[in-house]
C-alpha cells in the first residue's frame, strides 16, 4: 500500500436535501482529519445546478461526469477514492453508488442496494422486523397519488404518532401528532419533503444510537452508545443541530446486559444488511417491558462538530483521523481484491 500522500480523494458533500448545510459542516470535519493524514483532498459540492470542484481560493471547476474527474492547470485529476459525506439524495440513497459501481472508483460507507434499501424507512423497517433482532413500531405507509380515505386512516391510528418523510434524515419534515385534527397537516408537511411517507407509532422509552465500521480484516467495531434526551417534544431538527437543546451521554448510563444487547442487535443488523464503512443505528428501548425497537440506520452519519458519531470515537479512545484512513484503505483493499478475481 503507497503512502497516504499519493492518494486523490474526492470528499462529496451538498446534494439535494434539506441536509445541505449538515453535509457541509460534516465535510469541514472530515477534510480537516484526511489532512492531518496527508491525503490530497478535493472538495467537490454536489448541487442540483452541477458539480463542483471548490478550491481553496474560491474558484469553482465543474466536474465531468463521464468519468468523475476535472482539469486544473492543464491537468486531469482523478480519484483513488470517493469519501461521500452527502446526507439524503443523492449520497445517502443509492443513486451516487450506483454512478461510482458504474465507473470503478471505490467509495466509503454501503453498496447501491444496502443504501437504497435502509434510506426508506417503510422498506428498512419490513426488512429489519423479518430478522426478529429487534421489534419494530407498527406502522402506515403512504404513497403519494395513492387515493387515502383520511377517516379511517385516523381511527386505525393511536396517539400520539409520528408522521415522517419516509426518506429522508436530520427529522427534516416530521411531525409528532397527538390528535385526529392534527393529522392531515402532519402528512402534508411530509408529503413536501417525500414522495412517500411513514406514520409510525410512538414508543415512549430511552433513546439509544451506536456508530459502528468494520476494518479491512473483517473486524466489527461497535463504538460506545449514546443515549439522547431532548429538551423539546422529540429530538427534531432543532434538537440535533443547537447547543444545549439536548443532552447525548456517551457511554450512555445503561446496564452492562443492556448495552451488550444493543451492541449485539447493531452488530447483527449491520452484517445482516450487508453495510460497509461507518453507520449508526438507532434505537428505543421502551420503558415498560424494556423492548428494543429499531428506529433507523443511518449510514451517511454526521461528522460534524455537533454529530454524535465523533463524540463517539473520542470516547472509544480513537481518532477520527484514524478511523477516516481505515475507511479510505478498506476501500482500496476490496478495490484491489476485486481487481484479482
Amino acid at each position: 500500500m503507497s503512502s497516504t500522500s499519493a492518494r486523490h480523494i474526492a470528499l462529496l458533500c451538498g446534494g439535494y436535501s434539506g441536509e445541505y448545510e449538515i453535509s457541509l459542516q460534516s465535510a469541514e470535519t472530515v477534510e480537516k482529519h484526511l489532512r492531518v493524514s496527508g491525503y490530497e483532498v478535493y472538495k467537490i459540492q454536489v448541487t442540483r445546478d452541477g458539480w463542483d470542484y471548490v478550491h481553496p481560493s474560491g474558484q469553482r471547476i465543474a466536474i465531468d461526469k463521464n468519468d468523475f474527474s476535472f482539469t486544473l492547470h492543464g491537468k486531469k485529476v482523478v480519484f483513488d477514492v470517493v469519501f461521500n459525506m452527502i446526507h439524503g439524495t443523492p449520497g445517502e440513497d443509492g443513486r451516487l453508488q450506483g454512478y461510482l459501481d458504474m465507473l470503478g472508483i471505490p467509495y466509503t460507507g454501503c453498496n447501491a442496494i444496502t443504501s437504497a434499501v435502509t434510506f426508506n424507512k417503510a422498506f428498512c423497517n419490513k426488512i429489519v422486523a423479518s430478522y426478529g433482532i429487534a421489534k419494530v413500531a407498527r406502522s402506515v405507509h403512504l404513497i403519494q397519488g395513492q387515493a387515502v380515505d383520511m377517516d379511517t386512516l385516523a381511527m386505525h391510528l393511536s396517539y400520539p404518532c409520528f408522521v415522517k418523510p419516509a426518506e429522508g434524515g436530520s427529522s427534516v419534515g416530521i411531525s409528532k401528532v397527538k390528535s385526529r385534527e392534527e393529522l392531515g397537516p402532519a402528512i402534508e408537511k411530509a408529503f413536501a419533503e417525500d414522495a412517500q411517507v411513514l406514520i409510525e407509532t410512538y414508543i415512549k422509552g430511552r433513546e439509544l444510537t451506536c456508530g459502528l465500521f468494520a476494518r479491512s480484516n473483517e473486524e466489527i467495531v461497535v463504538l460506545p452508545i449514546t443515549e439522547i434526551i431532548t429538551r423539546r417534544e422529540f429530538f427534531d431538527y432543532v434538537a440535533k443541530y443547537t447547543p444545549g437543546a439536548a443532552d447525548e451521554i456517551t457511554p450512555a448510563d445503561i446496564p452492562v446486559h443492556m448495552a451488550n444487547r444493543i451492541r449485539d442487535a447493531a452488530r447483527t443488523l449491520y452484517l445482516k444488511l450487508n453495510c460497509r464503512g461507518l453507520v449508526r443505528i438507532d434505537f428505543i428501548l421502551e420503558d415498560v417491558t424494556e423492548d428494543l425497537y429499531f428506529l433507523e440506520i443511518n449510514t451517511v452519519p454526521g461528522q460534524s462538530a455537533n454529530s454524535i458519531v465523533p463524540r463517539q470515537v473520542q470516547a472509544a479512545g480513537m481518532q477520527l483521523s484514524d478511523v477516516y484512513r481505515e475507511l479510505i484503505e478498506d476501500c482500496l483493499l476490496r478495490k484491489a481484491a476485486a481487481e484479482q478475481v
